[in-house]
Formats: structure tokens, C-alpha cells, sequence
């Protein structure tokens, strides 16, 4: 006879089960309902509470720090600074004060002047200090290339400079100042402390980085250098320690110094009592006795009347 396959049916969920499921114990009581919903909204409650304390600290800023017309009218465009002012003032009651001012790179930037250009004192509301303008005023500084400012909460300001290097001092109508690479004045006061080659002339500053740096790669005739005059703004003369002009050509002043170099270990000439040296032709070289006259200062060049000296 044949065998007919029916379906076994699923067991039901009340197997197993040793006692029938009591919805009346398991419902929550009325306690853990109300701290469901709490834990539910509770999120909601904060941020809620949140926009609204920002949207009143706002308002009252926005209303001390507009100003206004006669008649008590508000006048549009309230200052932003006198926001920032504000909102400091109203954190500084929490502890967001200055209590510290780092200063890190100074080595040539006088003191007072950079505390000054910061314009924060201990005790400022530090969020109503910007940053950004204090940058602004340092980068005014000769002395300052560049510099940073940053707030570090709770109470720290923290200020770094990158200073320009003081590479000469430049002696113009008898005023020294001390000059970067790039030609610029860092400083036109106690020039005297600064051990540095002296340049003397109009554009000298612009102009003497190439020269300095050649004389430099040939310390043998560096260390007989006493001053580089810069002449017509074109050119230079090399006043020796000896009192002797070496006057080199315009634009080809490298291959001079070599060609000056030759001569010296030849002829030592720098050893001569001579007035000049006169290299401004390639193929001839001018040697002019210190017996022989000087020119008057008529004819004499810019710069060479009255001798370059150190400053005092």
C-alpha cells in the first residue's frame, strides 16, 4: 500500500513553555514609564536648552554692542570687535583670563616694544583678545619677519617670531643703521654692538649681498676689508684697512677680486703704500702712489670726501 508523506506541523511558540506568559506582571510600572520617556526626550531637553542659553547670549551682545542714534534708535552694523569684547568679558567670569604671555624667537626685538604691540595684559578676558590683529602690530616691528599668535586655553598666549638676521651696517649721510640681506632696516639705533661688515652709500643695502658674500668665500682679502662704498649706485669701491681704494668694475666685481687675488700673491700690492687700485678696466690696472695728490672733492666720486668709519 503506499505511503502518503503529510506535513508535520511547526511546533508552537508555547512549546517548551512551563507556565503560560502573564501579561499582567510583565507590563512596566508607572515609575519605569515616566523614566523611558525621560531618558527619550532627555537629549532633546539639553540641546534644546542649549540653543536657547546661546540665542539670549547673543541677543545681549548684539544689543550692548550696537550703537545708537539720537532718540535711542539702534543704528545697524554693530562693531565686531566690541562683540568679541563683550563675550570676553562675559567668559572671563569663568576663569578665561590671561595669566600667562609666552614669548618664544625674540633674540633682537626690544621687549617693551613687542609687549606693547601685543597689547594684552595679565588678567584680559583671553576670548576677547584677537589674535589676528595682534599678528597685524607685530609684523609692523623692523625686527619681525614674520610671527604667530595662538591662544591655548584656559589662560595662555603664546607668541612666536621669526626675526630678520642683521647681516651689515649701512652708513648713509653719516647715519648708521643696521640692514638684512634683502636691504631692509631692522635697526637705526645702538648699531655699535653688531659685529658686522660696514657698507657705505646710497643703495648700498639693496646691492651688497653679492659682494659680502664673495668677500666672504676669500677670507684672505675679507680680513683687509674695512668698508664697501657703493658708488653712483653701480658700483663698488673697497676701502682697505690700510687706507687704500681697490676700485672694482662695474657688474664683473667676482672675477676682480680673483684677478686682486693673483696680484696680491704675485705683487703683493696690498701691501704698497697706494692711494688706489683702479680695476674698472679689464686689460689695465691703474696703481695711483699715496705721494701723488688727492682729488678735491669736485672730482672726487660719490661717498669718497670724507672716509667710511665705524659707528660709536
Amino acid at each position: 500500500m503506499p505511503r502518503v508523506n503529510r506535513p508535520i506541523p511547526a511546533p508552537s511558540r508555547s512549546a517548551g513553555r512551563s507556565t503560560p506568559r502573564n501579561s499582567v506582571n510583565d507590563r512596566p510600572s508607572r515609575l519605569r514609564m515616566w523614566l523611558r520617556r525621560c531618558r527619550r526626550h532627555g537629549r532633546a531637553m539639553v540641546w534644546s536648552a542649549l540653543v536657547v542659553t546661546t540665542l539670549f547670549i547673543g541677543y545681549t551682545l548684539v544689543r550692548t554692542a550696537t550703537p545708537t542714534m539720537a532718540g535711542g534708535t539702534a543704528r545697524p552694523g554693530g562693531s565686531v570687535a566690541t562683540l568679541r569684547e563683550n563675550f570676553g568679558a562675559l567668559t572671563a567670569s569663568a576663569g578665561l583670563r590671561v595669566r600667562r604671555i609666552v614669548i618664544e624667537g625674540r633674540a633682537n626685538t626690544p621687549e617693551p616694544v613687542l609687549r606693547a604691540a601685543i597689547g594684552a595684559q595679565l588678567g584680559d578676558p583671553i576670548l576677547g583678545f584677537s589674535v589676528e590683529a595682534a599678528r597685524a602690530r607685530i609684523e609692523t616691528l623692523s625686527w619681525v619677519e614674520h610671527a604667530t599668535v595662538e591662544r591655548r586655553l584656559p589662560d595662555t598666549l603664546v607668541v612666536a617670531l621669526a626675526e630678520r638676521r642683521p647681516f651689515a651696517i649701512w652708513q648713509n649721510h653719516g647715519q648708521f643703521a643696521v640692514v638684512d640681506r634683502a636691504g631692509l632696516v631692522v635697526a637705526n639705533q645702538e648699531a655699535s654692538k653688531f659685529d658686522l661688515r660696514l657698507i657705505v652709500g646710497a643703495g648700498a643695502p639693496a646691492a651688497a649681498s653679492l659682494l659680502l658674500d664673495a668677500l666672504t668665500e676669500r677670507p684672505s682679502l675679507d680680513k683687509r676689508v674695512s668698508a664697501a662704498i657703493r658708488v653712483g649706485e653701480r658700483r663698488w669701491n673697497l676701502r682697505m684697512t690700510n687706507g687704500t681704494d681697490v676700485m672694482l668694475p662695474e657688474g664683473a666685481e667676482i672675477a676682480a677680486l680673483d684677478r686682486l687675488l693673483l696680484l696680491q700673491q704675485d705683487q703683493a700690492v696690498l701691501d704698497r703704500p697706494l692711494q688706489a687700485i683702479d680695476m674698472r678696466l679689464p686689460d689695465k690696472l691703474v696703481l695711483r702712489p699715496m705721494t701723488e695728490a688727492k682729488p678735491d672733492a669736485a672730482h672726487s666720486e660719490p661717498g669718497h670726501a670724507i672716509g667710511p668709519r665705524r659707528p660709536t
